[in-house]
Order: structure tokens, then C-alpha cells, then sequence
């Protein structure tokens, strides 16, 4: 970090001058240096001043799940990428084929793994699928794609299409036909006033599908636990809803796994807390912990044999490419992450974490009373800040920025909903390392009680 520090002015500047960096306004970085970060050990990381931060989102968007300077991984990544770096992913590679197999052993029913390169590819794979299938197999109907408001998937076009999250959406249409909204299913935002809350909103899916007509709708894709839309649970009842509507209306079920996937919720995969069977799964973030970038779109045997079954038509198979789903330093590195989640036990701490810092965040809401809800699965978690909890109105967008810039100012990284919902980006995102320890959930829903306390009084 010394030798780092001794000469990174030119970094800066060069960072001024050309980098465009994400989700940034820029007029800000006229008169205050961009934040660069410049190392990262376990569960901490340095920026160019030198100041040392605990990160509670893992890497900002909720992707290195086994934590920073993994030496083991680095080296399965230099390793392969000597021995064999790239070839198109028309042929097969060793870390591939051997990260598959491991993979597909986690998720009983599914059997195909379709690898890219980031979770909105993964999800737009499957978006043309279901349209492949609408024309091969249904004459051209089915081809409508259902999700749900709040949820996301993606930055393409295609993915934007299906975002729940109007503010992510906005000013990059217009989008394509057949992607149709269903509701919601934050019960603590209800839309309606019923005992089975969760059966209830799964049922206005199910409305929707009549009102577009059943012979129109191919497939809905959803979150197991909406993430940039609030950190939304799903309710008791809910999953088990939607599955028999799925199967009522021969409706292909994609469950999108980028932020939950390999561990995020205690499960290797989220939607395992619900007993779901999907035909289509995809993950990205948490596979390779950012160490490599790959993504993965899974499918069952079922999906996998509608693109083969006539070889005699040039036009039958599933006709796509993805160029940097062909690195194999993206299968490589996601081979010793999941190895290490093995090893180190960090599904079964990531439960006991969870439930802490679900308690540390129940005792904020106890003590602070712009806490208005708490909710989480595993090391997924979300507070979401209201100016009355008899109202439920929400606070002031700059008001829960303001936490997490005081947050940052003790050097603690969390998140906030950011243009996601129009008047509710007002929900405290925490997604720490799997290998967070107590005293680390201490510090940063310490941190969250100070800052609450200077910004709310």
C-alpha cells in the first residue's frame, strides 16, 4: 500500500481526464478527486488516499462473495490462462466442462450451462430462447415475457425491457413488444388487504396472464429475492403460487439468480429456499466472486432438446454466441470459489451472519424510528427508511444518501436502492463477504446506529 501511495497522483488524473465511470454524475469530480480503490484483504479495502474501509456490499454490487487477495483463485486463473487462455465457445474447455458438471450437481432438474460473460447477457440468452421456442414449437405464439415490478435484469436493451425499476428504464426507449409487468409482492407496501398475502400476489400474475391471454405468454422471469428494487422477500405462499400458474399456463419459468446465486442467501442458489423447479436459471456477480468475469445461463434437459430436435434444419439450433464466453479464466476461477465456499463452510456462516445482522438491524429499528422495515435472507439484507411509519412515507432520497455518505466517512461501504423506484429509493442494501465474522456485522450496524443517529437525530 506504501509504494502504492508513493506516486498515484497521475492515476487520478488520468482517472479525471478519461475514465466515465459507473452510475457517476461527473460535474462532481470537477472539484473532488474520483475514488479510486487500489487494494482489497478479506473483507477490507484501501483507496489511493490510503484510508482503509469495510465493505458491506462486496465490491459495491453485491459480487465478491468469498472476499478480497484470494491467492488461490489468482493462481487457478494465471495457471490456465497459460495453458490455454481463450478459444470461441463452439468448442469445449477443461475449466469449463469441469465447472459445469460441479455446477449442475448443486441444482437437481437442471442439466445445460450456457456460459457468457455478465448477468444481463445471461438473461437476454434466455429472453431469445423463449422466442426461438415461440417460433419452432408453438407457431410463433407464447412469445410474451412476464416480470415483476421492482425486480431487474439487466443494461441491454432487451434486459432493460424487463425492468421493474422505472428510474433504471427510463430514457432509453423505446423498447420492444411483449415484455408485460406484474406486480410487486412487498407485503410491507401491500396492494392488497388479505390474510394470505403471499397467495394474493401471486394470484395478480396469474391476472395478468388472462388479461394478455395464456396462448401469448411463454415465460415470466423473476427474482427469488428482488435486489436494486428493495431487498424484497417474497411471502410466505408466494413461490408455491407461482409455480402451479406457471404450470397451469405451460408458462417457462426463469429464475434470475445474478445477485442471489452461489451463496448470496445461505443456499447455493435462492431459489432453493422454496422448493422451485425452474426451467431456466441464470447467475453471474457471485460465481467467480469478481475474479473473472463469466456468467452462466442454466437450463433443464427439457429446454436444452427443443434446439435439436431436427438437425436436418440449419435453422433449428440455438444460433448465438457469446466472444468472451469463451475465456477460460471465468469457469477456472468460479471452480476455486465454489471450492472454497465448500471448504470453509461459508453457506452455513452466511446463515449465522445473516441472522445476526438481521437482529443487530431489528435493534436499529427498536432504537431509530425512520426504521420502518428490516427484512433479508441470508448475507442479503435491507432497511428501508420512512419519514412515518404510521404513513409508511418515505424518507427523503437525500437523507438515506446522506447515511451512507456518513457510512462511507467512517469507513464503512454500504448501499442504498439508487434509480431504481420512482419516490422509493429509500431501502440501506448490505451484502457483506460470506466470510463476514460477528465482529465485522457489529461494525457496520454500529456504524449504520451512528450514522442514523447524525443524519435523523
Amino acid at each position: 500500500m506504501d509504494g502504492l501511495m508513493n506516486d498515484i497522483s497521475d492515476v487520478i488524473e488520468a482517472d479525471r481526464a478519461h475514465v466515465w465511470h459507473h452510475l457517476s454524475q461527473h460535474k462532481q469530480y470537477e472539484t473532488t478527486d474520483p475514488r479510486v480503490i487500489v487494494e482489497g484483504k478479506g473483507m477490507r479495502v484501501w483507496d489511493a488516499k490510503g484510508k482503509e474501509h469495510l465493505d458491506a456490499v462486496s465490491g459495491g454490487v453485491w459480487t465478491v462473495n468469498v472476499g478480497y487477495g484470494r491467492e488461490s483463485i489468482a493462481n487457478a486463473v494465471r495457471d490456465q490462462l497459460i495453458q490455454m487462455n481463450y478459444f470461441a465457445g463452439a468448442a469445449g474447455s477443461i475449466p469449463a466442462s469441469r465447472f459445469a458438471k460441479k455446477l449442475i450437481e448443486k441444482m437437481p432438474g437442471l442439466s445445460r450451462v450456457y456460459f457468457a460473460n455478465s448477468g444481463s447477457e445471461a438473461n437476454e440468452k434466455v429472453y431469445k430462447m423463449v422466442r426461438q421456442i415461440s417460433h419452432r414449437h408453438h407457431k410463433g405464439k407464447k412469445w410474451k415475457i412476464l416480470y415483476r415490478e421492482r425486480d431487474y435484469h439487466g443494461t441491454t436493451i432487451g434486459t432493460l425491457a424487463t425492468s421493474g425499476q422505472l428510474e433504471r428504464a427510463a430514457m432509453y426507449g423505446p423498447y420492444p413488444d411483449g415484455f408485460v409487468m406484474v406486480p410487486h409482492c412487498l407485503q410491507y407496501r401491500a396492494q392488497w388487504d388479505v390474510a394470505d398475502y403471499g397467495r394474493r400476489a401471486a394470484d395478480a400474475i396469474e391476472e395478468v396472464i388472462l388479461r394478455e391471454g395464456p396462448d401469448t405468454v411463454g415465460a415470466i422471469v423473476l427474482e427469488p429475492v428482488t435486489a436494486g428494487g428493495g431487498v424484497i422477500v417474497p411471502p410466505e405462499g408466494y413461490w408455491d403460487r407461482v409455480q402451479e400458474i406457471c404450470a397451469k399456463y405451460d408458462i417457462l419459468l426463469h429464475i434470475d439468480e445474478v445477485v442471489c446465486g452461489v451463496g448470496r442467501t445461505g443456499t447455493w442458489f435462492g431459489y432453493q429456499h422454496y422448493g422451485i423447479k425452474p426451467d431456466f436459471v441464470t447467475m453471474a456477480k457471485g460465481v467467480a466472486s469478481g475474479y473473472a468475469a463469466i456468467s452462466c445461463t442454466v437450463t433443464t434437459e427439457a429446454v436444452f432438446e427443443m434446439f435439436k430436435d431436427d438437425a436436418t434444419d440449419p435453422m433449428s439450433y440455438f444460433r448465438d454466441i457469446s466472444t468472451f464466453g469463451g475465456c477460460t479464466a471465468g469457469p477456472a476461477a468460479a471452480l476455486e470459489n465454489m471450492r472454497i465456499i465448500e471448504d470453509e463452510g461459508l453457506l452455513d456462516n452466511t446463515i449465522r451472519m445473516g441472522e445476526r445482522c438481521l437482529g443487530n438491524l431489528r435493534a436499529l429499528m427498536d432504537k431509530h424510528r425512520i426504521v420502518g422495515h428490516v427484512r433479508g435472507k441470508g448475507l442479503f439484507l435491507g432497511a428501508e427508511l420512512v419519514s412515518d411509519r404510521t404513513t409508511k412515507e418515505p424518507a427523503p432520497e437525500k437523507m438515506v444518501q446522506a447515511v451512507v455518505a456518513d457510512c462511507m466517512a467512517q469507513g464503512i461501504i454500504i448501499g442504498a436502492t439508487n434509480r431504481s423506484v420512482p419516490g422509493f429509493n429509500n431501502t440501506l442494501c448490505l451484502s457483506p463477504a460470506l466470510i463476514a465474522t460477528a465482529d465485522d456485522i457489529d461494525h457496520i450496524t454500529d456504524g449504520i446506529g451512528r450514522a442514523l443517529t447524525k443524519v435523523f437525530g
